[in-house]
């Protein structure tokens, strides 16, 4: 099933025929729809005042606190749509890899991958692991009503950067050691993370997620002959073994110019922009039958309301021809963003785009 044909009774009408949604099926849509990649999370006050004492893993495990959570910028901004509050390491931590997140530093992993034998502490999820997630987006549909919300994962090739590495890197000497010098380690070790990735994926689907987004933070690191021998055939299998659900499936990376073409090529209906490359450009690279998302520089918030309506009108501009396009920022939302300047994005896009 594509993502144009609607799977019968797994998403309410409403939910349907959002503009988020319709945007991504590449439909007619009554204005713009936009949501904002890191919009739950420490620009908002209230964010912070929920998560106070709380480590980070242990509020995407409770779901009262990611239900409050994700509903928060949806409150706030009157974005298009939610996403599920998380992080792309909680399905190792869910299948028992020793790892935390650390303030200041992020994903680290106690044991690193690095030879075919800790393949094995790289089991298969079950929905039973996650079951707080099940749990969290169904109290979350019943809140959002008509309002879609996004189910995420990382992409096998961020996640593998993390587990071989230990935790977060400029280089990737490790990961990249090992995709070079032992390219069979390397295809397994992505190929193991692809089905864990699609697992994790398929609980939020069918939990009631209207859509969902890959990762792939650090895939502009790779060259593009990299990237399609050695990273797209894992990318592409988590997206395989979702199609049959029928929600819009989104990939995204940073730093991901060169790579456009082949993020669509691995199967995504909608193919997220950095800010680096314009979107009737990226539009070129991408290639017909794609919707893309993005694609606002995250620190132009910073410049105040006026220069924010000036680079929001050259990004709308940009896309104006192409076949669908649901606006996002070019990276996440920055900690220090205020949350006002995302609300009057928000109505600006929406009252400006208005058919």
């Amino acid at each position: 099933m594509s993502a144009n044909e609607s799977p019968a009774g797994r998403q309410p009408t409403a939910t349907y025929d959002s503009a988020f949604l319709k945007a991504c099926r590449r439909e007619a849509v009554p204005h713009t729809p936009v949501w904002f990649m890191r919009q739950a999370g420490r620009s908002l006050p209230e964010y912070r005042k929920v998560r106070e004492g709380v480590a980070m893993l242990d509020s995407c495990m409770r779901p009262d606190l990611v239900t409050e959570i994700t509903l928060q910028p949806v409150r706030r901004h009157g974005v298009d749509a939610a996403i599920y509050f998380s992080d792309i390491v909680v399905p190792l931590k869910a299948i028992g890899i020793d790892l935390d997140i650390k303030p200041g530093v992020g994903p680290v992993v106690e044991q690193p991958i690095r030879t075919r034998a800790d393949l094995a502490r790289l089991r298969d999820l079950t929905p039973e692991d996650v079951a707080y997630v099940t749990e969290a987006i169904g109290m979350l549909t019943d809140e959002l009503g008509p309002t879609p919300l996004i189910g995420f994962a990382g992409a096998p090739f961020t996640l593998a950067s993390y587990l071989v590495e230990g935790g977060p890197s400029r280089t990737y000497e490790n990961a990249k050691a090992m995709m070079y010098g032992d390219p069979q380690l390397w295809a397994d070790l992505l190929d193991r993370l692809a089905d864990i990735t699609a697992g994790f994926l398929k609980v939020q689907i069918e939990a009631g997620a209207s859509a969902v987004q890959l990762f792939d933070s650090w895939a502009g690191a790779l060259a593009p002959v990299d990237y399609r021998r050695s990273v797209l055939p894992a990318s592409a299998k988590v997206f395989d073994a979702v199609a049959g659900y029928g929600v819009p499936r989104i990939h995204f990376g940073v730093g991901t110019g060169e790579l456009l073409g082949l993020l669509g090529e691995a199967g995504a209906d909608v193919v997220g922009v950095d800010w680096r490359v314009p979107l009737d450009e990226a539009a070129r690279r991408v290639g017909p039958g794609k919707a893309l998302q993005g694609n606002l520089d995250p620190t132009v918030l910073f410049a105040g309301t006026e220069a924010v309506e000036t680079k929001t009108r050259e990004v709308l501009e940009s896309a104006a021809a192409l076949e669908g396009h649901v606006f996002n920022l070019g990276h996440g939302v920055m900690p220090s963003t205020d949350p006002d300047a995302l609300t009057r994005l928000v109505e600006y896009v929406h009252t400006r785009t208005a058919r």
